[in-house]
């Protein structure tokens, strides 16, 4: 059989020699110790040479072999995680690389460098060890996670190994549910009134038309189309680059909300692709950057008295105000919102305080009039 024992007299401890790849190893520690008497207590030098031996030839009969799993402070986990980001590169879009990178090398390569694991021993109690380890919130804890799984995944995939392995129950992430920030269109107008009238417009567009700053931003002129009066969103920018898809993948198809057809034949012509255009951007095509329409609104919050994110204050407040001031439902926002799962718009009725209220209301109106019609 392949591999033997050996003892190197001067220093007194035993060793595999071990022929792979036209290389012979000289595999000397057993989980971490020197193959020599008197190291572990109550196994020989000798003993712990045998079980090496015994865990390589297991591992060259199962065809999971790898000779960087018995060479000290070495595993394979780190350089197949940098190989796999690579070819991810192509196929994600340039925020989703952005953060799988963040995650490999701020917290997946230097947790595996301190714990010495082969990709095909990342197993649950791993898992969990790992997790408690992530030096992130909720969410961001979640991320990392969500980084290994699709790596494991892919090796997986790749018969790089046998099974992904069950990754640790959503309740141990200590995810918090935040309750929704939103304004009430009053609220929201003024706002958006406060912000310089030539930047208003794609504002206004965000607030009709329920989508995000992204998809406002790469919007092009040739995307509304007269004839059904409708807007066709086929594109986003991703961390800052302009991607030929949105971020669920999915062209989306909007009409042209009526308020702001009348703002729109108000906009300036240009000479620009982009349907918004910033007349002091310094950019090719003059489209809007997240981060300046950020400032702009931060600029009219401030102006107003409002604290509130941009994407609060715009998308999740006009979903808010569908359900809350407009008496919508839910199905009807999936409808609106192109949501591929209802379970993405359900978050926008647990805020429904208002409309809760007015069936409170309603609900003494009713008895009320029971009342009455007791009396007469």
């Amino acid at each position: 059989m392949k591999g033997k024992i050996n003892y190197r007299a001067n220093r007194n401890y035993y060793y595999v020699s071990w022929f792979q790849n036209g290389k012979t190893y000289k595999i000397s520690h057993y989980k971490g110790f020197l193959c020599r008497d008197g190291i572990m207590l109550g196994i020989t030098g000798l003993d712990m040479a045998n079980r090496v031996l015994a865990l390589m030839r297991s591992d060259e009969e199962n065809g999971v072999f790898k000779i960087e799993k018995y060479l000290q402070q070495i595993t394979d986990v780190i350089p197949y995680l940098r190989e796999w980001l690579t070819t991810q590169e192509a196929h994600i879009s340039p925020a989703t690389y952005k953060d799988y990178k963040n995650s490999i090398e701020n917290h997946l390569i230097p947790w595996f460098q301190n714990n010495l694991y082969m990709l095909h021993e990342i197993q649950y109690d791993v898992l969990c060890k790992l997790l408690g380890d992530i030096k992130r919130a909720g969410k961001g804890k979640l991320n990392v996670m969500y980084c290994l799984h699709a790596c494991l995944d892919f090796a997986w995939k790749s018969g790089r190994i046998m099974v992904v392995p069950p990754f640790p129950e959503k309740s141990k992430y200590g995810m918090v549910k935040k309750e929704i920030q939103w304004l009430p269109e009053d609220r929201q107008i003024k706002v958006i009134k406060a912000i310089p009238e030539e930047h208003q417009p794609i504002f206004w567009w965000l607030k009709y038309h329920y989508r995000r700053p992204s998809e406002a931003m790469a919007l092009y002129k040739e995307d509304y189309d007269p004839v059904r009066n409708v807007f066709v969103i086929r594109r986003a920018f991703s961390n800052k680059q302009l991607v030929e898809h949105t971020k669920t993948h999915t062209v989306h198809v909007m009409p042209c909300d009526p308020d702001f057809k009348q703002i729109m034949d108000c906009m300036p012509k240009t000479f620009s692709p982009f349907f918004f255009v910033n007349a002091h951007s310094r950019l090719k095509g003059q489209h809007y950057q997240h981060d300046y329409l950020v400032d702009l609104w931060n600029d009219a919050c401030s102006k107003v008295g409002e604290d509130i994110p941009m994407y609060d204050g715009l998308k999740h407040s006009a979903c808010s105000q569908y359900i809350n001031e407009r008496g919508g439902t839910v199905d009807e926002l999936q409808m609106l919102t192109g949501h591929a799962r209802r379970d993405s718009v359900l978050k926008y009725a647990d805020v429904q305080i208002e409309a809760r209220r007015k069936l409170m209301e309603k609900g003494k109106i009713v008895v009320l009039n029971e009342k009455n019609k007791n009396h007469v």
